[in-house]
């Protein structure tokens, strides 16, 4: 049977008709020695034979069908995989480069979505691998169960007795794109069916019982789902307007026990205060620049993912909302984003949002393009590993995963390792040209809220 992609992934694959909102993802591992480059081969082989989409492609399909995954003929793990030197002198900041320009650098649509690269002899002796990949392949929590195949908990790496075998590819006919999409149709329209044979009798009982609390119900779906769907025709920001293809990645750390603390003391989240120091950082940008702000824009994502959903794929629901950049009292900062937050995720339309999705894919590029363009700031926040790992026998030293813009200025990514919350930063130079500020306005922002925890 045909695997069709999800509404979701279907609506940020159309959208990349507009380079600015591709959805790659970038992530780096930093090792403190160079890896045994066979074994992370074995163990990226078993992954693409464990998970389809790691050897198939995207291929149109007949609207309103979305595009459908298809095994790729002529797959070759070793286009997939690649094994380099670090550029001179052999910095950090020579793999961070490496990193901003293959989240800039678009996928062969031919292939699977997806490269790992090793990079070796950096000045202290240490290697990095850097992992691209299409976030409808995978989420945040998803590519943390797909890193618990490639790591280990032991330097002696375990051994794995037998390969999976390899999925049997066979050739597509050329009418197979039209009969699957009369097939998707067909299925939709009779679980349409289905579901209203099953819930109007409900839904009449109801109305007839009790109409007043039936029809508030109703009215209180519809304003959610507006809420999740309502149009952005102005950035919130007066300062970071402008959109281009140019990004600069950057990181930071902060220490995972304090931060949790500060959210704590604050009646908030760790999610509550990594998005209050981000805001913090924001407005300590604007206030450089002399710009008034107040509230901006954020789009942050909703772990969908329930315990019957395998490793990989893509579970997650993108939920705009305003969050308080110009509070400058981190305190009151994470309380007010913390009541935000818990009104988001328990929006009515969150069951829906495949739904959703799928009535944004019949929509005009232009005008759905023009809505994320719009949009301030993006927010992600992804448990890690809690334990120290292994790669290929090297000790995994640092984590850092760069979220794709999607339209707007900045993503900042939160990875927890250990102890450590490593951020990635993705910012759009348009928007923010001088990146350098921007970070020590960041750094600045999270400082206020981790002081809260003393």
């Amino acid at each position: 049977m045909t695997e069709f992609m999800r509404n979701t992934d279907a609506f940020t694959w159309s959208m990349e008709s507009d380079p600015r909102l591709r959805s790659t993802v970038v992530t780096v591992i930093l090792l403190d020695r160079s890896p045994d480059w066979d074994l992370i081969r074995e163990r990226f082989d078993i992954v693409s034979r464990r998970l389809p989409m790691f050897r198939q492609r995207v291929v149109e399909t007949l609207p309103p069908a979305p595009p459908r995954w298809e095994y790729a003929p002529d797959f070759d793990l070793d286009f997939h995989m690649r094994r380099v030197s670090a550029p001179e002198p052999g910095t950090v900041d020579g793999v961070l480069e490496m990193a901003r320009l293959a989240a800039m650098d678009d996928f062969d649509r031919a292939r699977p979505m997806w490269k790992a690269t090793l990079i070796e002899g950096l000045d202290d002796g240490g290697a990095a691998v850097m992992c691209k990949f299409h976030h409808a392949l995978t989420d945040g929590v998803g590519g943390v169960h797909i890193a618990m195949t490639l790591f280990d908990l032991t330097e002696d790496p375990r051994t794995i007795d037998e390969l999976p075998d390899e999925p049997l590819v066979t050739t597509p006919q050329p009418l197979d794109g039209f009969r699957e999409a009369v097939r998707y149709d067909a299925g939709l329209i009779g679980k349409a069916v289905v579901e209203t044979v099953k819930t109007a009798p409900k839904l009449l009982f109801n109305t007839i019982r009790r109409p007043l609390r039936t029809a508030a119900a109703a009215g209180e779906l519809a304003a959610s789902v507006y809420r999740t769907v309502r149009p952005v025709t102005e950035t919130g920001s007066t300062l970071m307007k402008d959109r281009t293809l140019v990004r600069t990645l950057g990181v930071h750390e902060v220490s995972l026990p304090k931060l949790r603390e500060a959210a704590h003391r604050s009646g908030g989240s760790l999610n509550d205060a990594f998005v209050a120091g981000v805001a913090g950082g924001l407005r300590r940008y604007h206030d450089k620049h002399g710009v008034p702000v107040g509230d901006l824009h954020l789009t942050m994502p909703i772990n969908l993912r329930t315990e019957d959903d395998g490793m990989g794929g893509n579970r997650i629901g993108l939920m705009r909302f305003d969050i308080p950049v110009g509070v400058a009292d981190p305190a009151r900062r994470i309380s007010e984003i913390h009541e935000r937050t818990a009104k988001v995720r328990t929006e009515k339309s969150l069951p829906y949002i495949q739904l959703i999705a799928g009535a944004l894919n019949m929509m005009p590029r232009w005008y759905i393009g023009s809505v994320l363009r719009h949009v301030d700031f993006l927010c992600s926040d992804v448990p890690g590993v809690p334990v120290p790992v292994y790669l290929g026998g090297a000790k995994v030293r640092k984590l850092y995963a760069f979220g794709p813009t999607i339209g707007s200025a900045v993503n900042v990514t939160l990875l927890t390792y250990v102890d450590t919350c490593s951020l990635g930063i993705d910012v759009d130079t348009g928007a923010i040209p001088d990146f350098e500020e921007f970070h020590d306005c960041l750094v600045a922002g999270f400082d206020e809220v981790l002081a809260l925890a003393d």
